[in-house]
């Protein structure tokens, strides 16, 4: 009959049992001493050794040759405890006998003396369990035992047993065992048992034991039908998503990728992955990512170790440590759900949309704060407002000697320069346009505009400006308007239906938060034209780019066109280099106007 590893390979000695070593060594010392308490209290999460050393110690105490303060496992109070042949230990389950009339009857047998072995000695598992009066029942034994007794008490749950009993009990407290320690471990059992077991899918059991020697070896159990036990069958085997799904469903939700995350979980779960371990696995990974972001110098032995350190640090950098506090809180509350009997693949659903659109979280004010301080890093990974204002600037270009002849320097200091180039920097206030509705005419008769006094030089040729009134390119923008961008792009009309990329811009600008709004607007950074029913949007830095890109924008955009243009528009965005300044000095700008004449 086929016996399931864990209890199969359960330590027989103190020496066997892995990562207790502070509490088999101080066993072996008092089995050797003769130095015996007569109620020991082993107190460790599940799978850490607690009955393991119980069952060692009451054979050790009874053996006939011990070893080193080991059981030597061969006489015959050894071999009867063993296979349970000797009734004088036995070995009790709370959970199942917690009455008090099973306290009772204990009790009324314990003062008798042991037939086969030295000492009588009564396992309690899962001690936590007894009701009060059991409890109570058992206090008085606890306090006057007879000399051939002793009681092994075991609990996972300390804070559940009275200080009454814990107080007549030496304590032990075993903890949770080491990675290493269980891959070890597990290694060694692969090995007598003739299992092809490597080395990446050990260390994968290792963690998904948490610290339990007896899960870690359940779960090999259960992949021990593979021919090749490597990581790949570990994650098949256990209906497991892997690191690389749940990097790239992780970094879908970063990016505010409904979509892609969707189609990612939809992927997961026809492949026969588990929901909530789905949602376990993406809670490990925003964890740990938090721990990077929060502090990055001394997490590494924090972390879970199922994900590469650079692409944690890669994770941290695209997103502020509030949101991915809130990403963890709607993590929990989704596996909460599925824990209560909810649909898992909708509570699944609903949580992957919180995490890549965080205002679907409501007014909350976590998601307030992850919110504010999400623009806030987007803000800061703008470039710099000097940068901005210094590619706005166009480079002077020198004025050839014999364009002007003669002619004395321009000088600034007399008259303002006229810089058609000039612009407010990203962010300042912009000017509202003029409503030129009630100027008031040019007059026909006003004296010709004479700037030739401004070099100061008699001989120098004058040249003046026709009175003829000046054309305007484009009809004047209406009163009460909305106000201009900074600097528009050049924008290539829709031939079809006349629509420009400024009249797309203000459609879309109730729909785009004012930073972003602004940065595309500008002609610094965007350009664009409508070519072939698409709407082309060349971004000139990387910033622009990822405006572009971001779903919220790209959908606003495209409503706009939409709208601008009376039917749908497809957006499309590449990257180029801003234009060049046009060569010629501010003369050659003057001569670009039909009503300036050079005399």
């Amino acid at each position: 009959m086929y016996q399931a590893l864990y209890r199969k390979w359960r330590p027989k000695t103190f020496d066997d049992v892995a990562g207790q070593n502070h509490i088999t060594t101080t066993l072996k010392r008092q089995v050797e001493s003769g130095r015996l308490s007569h109620a020991y209290l082993f107190v460790g999460s599940r799978g850490t050794g607690k009955t393991t050393c119980a069952k060692i110690l009451a054979r050790a105490v009874n053996c006939e040759n011990p070893v080193g303060g080991n059981p030597c496992n061969v006489c015959p109070s050894c071999r009867g405890i063993l296979d349970g042949s000797i009734l004088d230990v036995l070995e009790l389950d709370a959970a199942s006998n917690n009455g008090v009339d099973n306290i009772r009857a204990l009790r009324d047998e314990a003062i008798y003396s042991p037939v086969d072995v030295k000492k009588r000695v009564y396992i309690i598992d899962e001690v936590h369990m007894l009701s009060t009066s059991a409890f109570n029942a058992l206090l008085k034994i606890l306090e006057e035992p007879p000399a051939h007794l002793m009681f092994i008490l075991a609990t996972t749950e300390i804070h559940k047993v009275p200080a009454t009993i814990v107080s007549r009990c030496q304590r032990f407290t075993f903890k949770r065992l080491g990675r290493e320690d269980i891959a070890a471990r597990l290694l060694d059992i692969a090995r007598r048992e003739g299992l092809p077991l490597h080395e990446d899918a050990a260390a994968l059991l290792a963690r998904l034991g948490d610290g339990s020697m007896r899960d870690a070896l359940s779960l090999l159990d259960q992949c021990s039908g593979h021919e090749v036990i490597d990581a790949q069958a570990v994650l098949s085997s256990l209906g497991l998503a892997g690191t690389e799904d749940i990097a790239s469903l992780f970094e879908s939700v970063l990016a505010g990728d409904m979509a892609k995350s969707l189609n990612i979980l939809d992927a997961l779960y026809t492949n026969g992955k588990i929901i909530a371990s789905i949602l376990d696995e993406l809670s490990a990974l925003v964890r740990d990512t938090l721990l990077i972001a929060l502090i990055p110098r001394g997490a590494s032995g924090l972390l879970s170790g199922a994900f590469d350190d650079a692409a944690l640090k890669r994770f941290a950098a695209k997103t502020t440590p509030e949101r991915l506090q809130l990403m963890l809180e709607t993590i929990r509350d989704a596996m909460r759900s599925v824990a209560l009997g909810s649909n898992a693949r909708v509570s699944a659903e609903l949580c992957l949309m919180r995490l890549a659109r965080p205002e679907l979280l409501g007014g909350d004010v976590a998601a307030l704060a992850a919110r504010v301080a999400e623009l806030e890093k987007r803000l800061e990974n703008a470039p710099a407002r000097a940068e901005i204002t210094a590619r706005r600037k166009k480079a002077p270009v020198p004025i050839e000697k014999d364009e002007v002849d003669d002619a004395e320097p321009f000088d600034a200091d007399d008259a303002p320069p006229f810089d058609m180039d000039d612009a407010p920097p990203f962010g300042a206030d912009v000017v509202p346009p003029v409503d030129f509705a009630g100027a008031a005419p040019v007059q026909d008769d006003a004296p010709p505009f004479d700037i030739s006094g401004t070099s100061g030089a008699d001989d120098a040729p004058p040249f003046e400006v026709d009175d003829t009134p000046t054309p305007f390119d484009a009809p004047p923008p209406k009163a009460g308007s909305a106000p201009a961008p900074a600097e528009r792009a050049e924008s290539a009309p829709d031939h079809a239906t006349g629509a420009t990329w400024e009249a797309v811009l203000r459609l879309a600008e109730k729909d785009i938060d004012i930073p972003s709004f602004f940065f595309i607007s500008d002609g610094a950074n965007v350009e664009a034209s409508f070519e072939g029913g698409a709407l082309c949007l060349v971004a000139k830095n990387p910033f622009a780019e990822q405006l572009l890109n971001q779903s919220e924008i790209r959908q606003a955009l495209a409503r706009a066109a939409e709208k601008a243009t009376g039917r749908q528009v497809l957006i499309r965005v590449s990257t180029g280099q801003p234009k060049q300044a046009p060569a010629g000095d501010k003369l050659d700008r003057l001569r670009r106007f039909p009503n300036v004449t050079f005399e």
